[in-house]
């Protein structure tokens, strides 16, 4: 592997690790419900969160979809059907089952016997749904359909790999136009998802990962930070909506912002941090899939000491909330690899055990 193709693993390892830190920001622990989280609108504190949430969050998701795509796109084993389907549901659909019963088990439970206020079962279809994500959202594990659908998207890779340009080119307006349109269940929960896919596999055939990386910081960022500047105005001080032009916006945001944190990740790839985030990156897939879990367990709790948003300590627990989530996924996932290695690769998608 020369320099360069070295470097853009490293950054690919280090940008998982980053977008899906960000994640955590769009599910931190407020202690309020819907009900108040809207009457709270428009306070410092609750700007603060839809700051976090947009600009390292929901901005930083995309740039998983695109490197699963340029991944698959430039692999020979995508083309063997079955192999890679059944490699696929053994690292992202069975994880993904596995993680939603285990926050039924510990979510609902501690619902049911210490009264967290946490979704409980109601049904046989809750059940189903929570597990398996047949049609709808879940209620605990909101973050998995990412990784529904991205099961989805590698299932149809084989096809897609084979187009011509013009037809991928094709998919990828048909997933953005699905999305905007808010068409998508219960075949895909989010057909951004796929969109960003499609994406990943043109960027590949098209040299993008590099023409991206050496963008300078400028050219690189501006158009994030002009296009997040409008999506924060309509997000903080517009009436909530879903018009054609404010999807369109926020395709247009998230594609900036991909190429920024892609932008980003290659300049940490030759920087003091890239040790530090390289030897985090196993454990990103099971910080994706747990912390959820443990915001329902571990939020109350120290909020308790810092307070709900509108406390005044609550923007110092919100700002460091990734971080506490990933000390105790660095913990966690250790012990469960040292313990019970088999499970701890189950769990982790094949990473944790990979790196034992």
């Amino acid at each position: 592997m020369n320099a360069s193709a070295s470097r853009r693993s490293d950054a690919i390892s280090i940008a998982r690790v980053i977008c899906i830190l960000g994640v955590v920001y769009v599910h931190a622990w407020t202690g309020l419900n819907g009900h108040d989280l809207e009457i709270a609108r428009g306070t410092p504190q609750e700007n603060l969160r839809w700051l976090l949430m947009e600009i390292f969050g929901r901005s930083a998701v995309p740039l998983l979809g695109i490197i699963s795509g340029w991944l698959v796109g430039g692999s020979a084993q995508t083309l063997d059907w079955p192999r890679h389907i059944a490699r696929k549901a053994r690292t992202i659909l069975l994880p993904m089952v596995m993680w939603n019963a285990l926050a039924i088990l510990f979510v609902s439970g501690a619902a049911l016997l210490l009264h967290l206020p946490a979704p409980v079962p109601v049904s046989l279809d809750w059940l189903v749904q929570e597990l398996f994500i047949v049609s709808r959202n879940p209620d605990i594990n909101v973050q998995m359909p990412f990784l529904r659908d991205l099961f989805l998207c590698m299932v149809a890779a084989p096809l897609l790999v084979r187009l011509p340009g013009g037809a991928l080119l094709g998919v990828a307006g048909a997933a953005a136009f699905a999305q905007l349109m808010g068409w998508g269940p219960p075949v895909l929960m989010r057909p951004a998802i796929l969109f960003f896919f499609t994406i990943g596999m043109m960027a590949r055939r098209g040299g993008l990962a590099d023409r991206v990386a050496a963008l300078s910081w400028p050219r690189a960022a501006m158009p994030f930070l002009l296009l997040m500047t409008v999506q924060l105005y309509f997000s903080l001080k517009a009436a909530p909506g879903a018009g054609l032009g404010v999807g369109m916006l926020d395709l247009a945001v998230r594609v900036a912002a991909a190429t920024c944190f892609w932008r980003l990740s290659w300049a940490l790839a030759a920087s003091p941090a890239r040790a530090m985030l390289l030897r985090i990156e196993p454990f990103a897939f099971f910080l994706f899939c747990s912390h959820l879990i443990l915001i329902w367990l571990g939020g109350p709790v120290l909020g308790a000491l810092f307070g709900k948003l509108g406390s005044p300590l609550y923007p110092a627990y919100l700002i460091v909330q990734p971080l506490l989530v990933l000390i105790a996924v660095l913990l966690l996932g250790s012990l469960l690899n040292r313990a019970w290695p088999g499970l701890a690769g189950l769990l982790s998608g094949g990473r944790l055990r990979a790196t034992a």
